[in-house]
């Protein structure tokens, strides 16, 4: 039987879901593998239908996690290159429509007002959105990806994946950022890991601990209440 949880538990893990938040500034501080290896560990306890944990982690730390940021880097920052690289598959529909767009735009108009960048300043725009592909600082970079036979089911598995890594990390004091940026270069990122050819990327993650000084962190997204978004029938 499973052991009813006591209210400083339920703190807890109330505290590690609501403090999760895409951190996009980190310090050098090291995050020991042991560390690394327990959330893992923990989050691999998430469902997945029949068992089939479909998750693959790489962890890439050091000269493996740098060299992987300069190939992408150099491809980011050359139009003619970057034009040949393309997303595997659709993350965002193809056509936005309302509420998605208004919450899409104010994300990312709210972060850009913090750090300075004026809407026509392509520039900075473009610097930023770079920093992904330096894990924003972070001393660990995750890629995760997934065997292509599996399909939308193992998918949803994946996301209660990550989510699982993301709280793991809250609850040890470190400080993760998801990202789907680089999924357009996957080609770069698979080649580099030496991953199987039957996988394909999922997205990568920063993680590490939380630079508190960085203007990029002061961002608090904003939630829809319980009402918008559920109906209670009896």
């Amino acid at each position: 039987m499973t052991e009813m949880p006591s209210a400083s538990d339920t703190a807890a893990v109330d505290a590690a879901l609501t403090s999760r938040r895409s951190v996009r500034g980190f310090l050098p501080t090291p995050v020991p593998r042991e560390t690394i290896e327990d959330i893992l560990r923990v989050a691999a306890r998430a469902p997945s239908g029949t068992n089939t944990q479909p998750w693959h982690v790489t962890v890439l730390t050091g000269d493996a996690k740098t060299g992987l940021s300069a190939k992408i880097q150099a491809v980011y920052d050359d139009p003619q290159v970057l034009a040949q690289h393309r997303e595997e598959y659709a993350y965002y529909p193809t056509e936005w429509v309302s509420p998605f767009i208004e919450r899409r735009r104010k994300v990312g108009w709210d972060l850009y007002s913090l750090l300075g960048i004026e809407k026509t300043d392509k520039a900075g725009m473009h610097r930023q959105h770079g920093r992904n592909y330096e894990f924003f600082g972070a001393p660990v970079g995750l890629i995760f990806s997934i065997d292509r036979g599996l399909r939308q089911g193992s998918w949803l598995d994946y996301g209660m994946f990550l989510q699982s890594v993301m709280v793991a990390a809250r609850g040890r004091g470190l400080d993760t950022c998801p990202q789907a940026a680089f999924m357009r270069f996957h080609r770069i990122i698979m080649e580099h890991i030496d991953a199987p050819p039957g996988q394909m990327l999922v997205c990568g993650m920063s993680l590490g601990h939380a630079d508190t000084a960085a203007t990029a962190n002061q961002l608090v997204t904003v939630r829809e209440p319980v009402s918008a978004f559920a109906r209670f029938q009896s």
